[in-house]
């Protein structure tokens, strides 16, 4: 049983925790409700570029004080920036929880946008954006997401574009980041060896001055694909990369844990469909997988591979033989099931690490993904039925839902090929 204690500051501040006694570290996150959908598309990126500048250094701390005040306790210091929202975190000895808290407070409160530093980090960006384009397996990534969302902040990689990130202006990060870096937007999250009293007190003592606020609302998704549609970046690379997406459901429709389920037969370890009969019986790819990624409002899923040059087009062919399959025939109890238990297991593996469980509960507390109890996820397992992998196998693997994303040395013969096979579906 996962107990979690909640508080909530006068200015609408929550602090939330599991206390692991067992363990001696202390994991601990500052998580904003706030990410690349929040921003318009002109600004595309200023949330990831303002998650760098908060490494850069505060009023009273350097960017090399920061650093050295947690590697010098044995401790490690990350962030990231998502599509909903982004986290600062860091993972400390338990004894030094106060002081996580404290270095992690005084970059998302303090920190201080020198011109230097902006201008710095412009330019590591930049570079960061030419390197994705350099990665076929990160750019596919890219071309899918302009293919699911087109004309929506979502279809632009979330770390911007070179055009936008160079027209970025300092006044631009310090507005964004004074509308959504506001205390109702802001969820304090820790798990381990916990001093829950300390933490509410040094939360209070840090945030309770901050002035109440509200993040602006995103654009809502719209789906109006009625066809299936391709993009293909032509290169010289070593092997096709390949991803094929089709539109989801969004992290609350029931029948999110069907779909979990379903990818775990599809694509999501060694054991599932794709990697044993595209990779180990006919040798197509190294690389094969499939995720499920969801929205408050919407979600995704996606099949991506690193594929024999040769053999794109029968890769594409039999990759959607393997979803028609999965259509038309209900999956055997046994594969049913030994599904359901990796779910679990890898549930279970994640909850008792301090990092992976203030990983999972941040996100499910910042998004309102319900439910938080374990015991009731574990019945919503235990509820998904064989006959609802088929239901819902048919409404997203349909042709008029699929998108292909290449990259790779692809000629007009293998384009003509592909069309051909993304009708069959």
């Amino acid at each position: 049983m996962h107990r979690y204690n909640t508080h909530t500051l006068n200015n609408g501040l929550r602090v939330i925790a599991h206390n692991m006694p067992n363990m001696k570290s202390v994991a601990l996150g500052i998580w904003i409700a706030t990410g690349g959908r929040h921003e318009d598309i002109e600004k595309r990126g200023i949330s990831h570029f303002i998650e760098h500048l908060l490494f850069k250094g505060t009023s009273t701390r350097s960017a090399a004080k920061i650093k050295n005040s947690i590697e010098g306790i044995g401790g490690s210091l990350n962030a990231f920036t998502s599509e909903e929202l982004t986290c600062y975190l860091v993972k400390v000895p338990a004894k030094y929880q106060n002081l996580g808290v404290e270095i992690l407070s005084d970059m998302v409160l303090n920190a201080r946008f020198d011109s230097r530093d902006i201008f710095k980090e412009r330019m590591v960006i930049l570079e960061e954006i030419k390197m994705y384009k350099d990665q076929p397996d990160q750019y596919v990534q890219d071309l899918l997401a302009e293919l699911l969302w087109p004309d929506h902040t979502l279809g632009i990689p979330l770390i911007g574009t070179y055009e936008i990130i160079n027209a970025l202006s300092r006044s631009d990060l310090l507005n964004y980041k004074d509308k959504e870096y506001v205390p109702s937007n802001i969820t304090v999250v820790a798990c381990g060896d916990i001093d829950w009293r300390l933490l509410i007190s040094s939360c209070s003592k840090l945030f309770s001055k901050r002035r109440v606020g509200k993040s602006c609302p995103y654009e809502a998704i719209k789906i109006t694909q009625d066809a299936p549609k391709s993009k293909i970046f032509t290169k010289d690379t070593e092997q096709t990369h390949v991803a094929l997406g089709f539109h989801g459901i969004s992290r609350r429709n029931p029948s999110r844990y069907a779909m979990d389920i379903l990818n775990v037969i599809l694509g999501a370890n060694m054991s599932s469909r794709l990697f044993h009969e595209l990779r180990e019986k006919r040798g197509l790819a190294y690389a094969i997988s499939s995720h499920a990624s969801y929205f408050n409002d919407g979600g995704y899923m996606v099949i991506d591979a690193g594929v024999d040059n040769g053999k794109i087009v029968d890769f594409i062919s039999l990759a959607l033989k393997e979803l028609v399959k999965i259509k038309k025939k209900v999956v055997a109890k046994n594969e049913f099931e030994r599904a359901k238990e990796y779910y679990r297991g890898h549930l279970s593996f994640i909850l008792e690490d301090t990092l992976s469980h203030m990983l999972w509960l941040g996100r499910k507390v910042v998004t309102d993904d319900e439910p938080l109890d374990i015991a009731k996820i574990l019945e919503k397992i235990d509820r998904v039925s064989q006959d609802d992998l088929s239901e819902l196998s048919k409404k997203v693997f349909k042709s008029d839902n699929l998108n292909i994303g290449i990259v790779g040395p692809i000629d007009e013969a293998k384009k003509e090929k592909i069309e051909e096979s993304i009708r069959n579906l």
